[in-house]
């Protein structure tokens, strides 16, 4: 009899063990971005947006943020990014809403709120500029890893930016995840950005 209890009591788990054996064996997610989750950089900012209203990460908490840094004077990968990311914001429809994209310029000495604002709005109105003084700058890009140098130009004020050229995207945590790289394509941010939507 009790050999027969353990019988029955082995088949009435069996299915709870199978499911916790799928749960464990389940691959992780498959990110055309590099996957840099738990990484020691990247994890916050504390600037300044073009209202003069200081912003955190935990301000976008339960949307997926994505942060690129760049300036609005930028001929190519700057504005190629920002197009990017509002394309695919357009197309995720309903969830679009919950993709934050935020802009921060390493060219405070030319970009003004007032040129930042209208900047990213035009891009998409729901679009977040951030503005720091020299010093925040440099450090936000230190504790973010991001590379910039100005490269003079023909005249003082024709200066272009070599700058790192990728964003970082963050789970609706706030938990850094990814770093696309430039030129990676709008359909392959939306399939990232889906898989991070669809997270519990």
């Amino acid at each position: 009899m009790a050999h027969r209890r353990r019988q029955l009591i082995t088949l009435a788990l069996l299915p709870l063990w199978l499911a916790a054996c799928d749960k464990a064996a389940a691959p992780p997610p498959q990110f055309n971005a590099i996957d840099i989750t738990g990484a020691e950089y990247a994890r916050d900012f504390d600037l300044p947006d073009a209202d003069g209203q200081r912003r955190r990460l935990a301000d976008f908490k339960g949307k997926v943020t994505v942060v690129f840094f760049g300036y609005t004077q930028c001929p190519d990968v700057c504005p190629t990014t920002m197009l990017e990311l509002a394309e695919v914001k357009k197309a995720l429809g309903a969830d679009g809403a919950r993709v934050q994209g935020v802009f921060v310029t390493i060219d405070p000495e030319r970009d003004t709120a007032q040129v930042l604002k209208a900047y990213v709005t035009n891009f998409s109105p729901d679009f977040i500029a951030l503005r720091g003084s020299d010093e925040e700058t440099k450090a936000v890009a230190k504790q973010f890893k991001v590379y910039y140098a100005k490269v003079p130009g023909k005249t003082e004020a024709s200066y272009t930016m070599d700058h790192t050229a990728g964003s970082y995207v963050f789970d609706s945590q706030g938990h850094i995840r990814l770093f696309t790289r430039y030129g990676s394509g709008a359909e392959a941010l939306k399939h990232d950005l889906q898989l991070l939507l669809a997270a519990p």
